[in-house]
């Protein structure tokens, strides 16, 4: 029985060091952002009355890829759960992918429309779009295959960088307008917590504060 269990002990330690645990709140609130920063990009077609095309379309891509991001991290605090963030992540992924068709739709629209400004705005958003994707995609890939931690993690915090270069894009689809600045903050938020997911799996600790800022009282 000893033996045995000398046997499977490699095994039980790499089940127990692969938890994802520590990625699941800020993991939680990036997805929560993101599918807030989607519905708000849809309000703003409303706005722009372009509702209904590619643009409102790849509002509630991205929806629902923060809606999948926020089921990976529900399942992230599960030690057997690692299939199912796996598939809530590439499921983002996939929701993102569709976000870049429609996005590229959404140029051609606004060509045709002789709106030639918003489609060379648009047309920015599709490779920040499309790099999160194969990011995510990426991350799940990891987390199937059994790799590090940090690995998954570094992909994670890829992707945060580049809603980063999205929040940018989309605040200059309209930069007067209330709901491409709140799309754009919900995002810069969905960014910086995916960054900080994919640190804590690498083992990255955030900066302190320099100088006397911390102490209280």
């Amino acid at each position: 029985m000893f033996r045995r269990l000398i046997m499977l002990l490699p095994l039980i330690t790499r089940i127990c060091s692969f938890s994802l645990k520590p990625a699941a709140v800020p993991l939680m609130d990036s997805g929560k952002a993101l599918a807030r920063a989607g519905e708000l990009l849809i309000d703003l077609t409303q706005d722009l009355n372009l509702y209904g095309g590619g643009l409102s379309a790849a509002g509630a891509q991205i929806r629902n890829a923060g809606d999948s991001i926020a089921q990976a991290a529900a399942s992230c605090r599960f030690k057997t759960g690692s299939e199912l963030v796996t598939d809530e992540l590439r499921e983002a992924a996939t929701c993102l992918d569709e976000a870049c068709s429609k996005l590229k739709a959404a140029v051609q629209e606004a060509k045709e429309d002789d709106m030639d400004l918003l489609a060379n705005v648009i047309e920015l958003s599709i490779d920040p779009v499309q790099s999160t994707s194969t990011a995510l995609e990426a991350a799940g890939a990891c987390i199937m295959q059994k790799d590090p931690l940090a690995t998954v993690g570094a992909n994670l915090a890829v992707g945060g960088k580049n809603l980063t270069l999205l929040s940018t894009v989309i605040k200059k689809i309209d930069s007067a307008n209330a709901n491409a600045e709140l799309s754009s903050q919900r995002m810069v938020f969905a960014a910086d917590q995916m960054i900080l997911a994919g640190n804590e799996l690498q083992g990255i600790q955030p900066m302190k504060p320099k100088g006397k800022g911390w102490l209280k009282g």
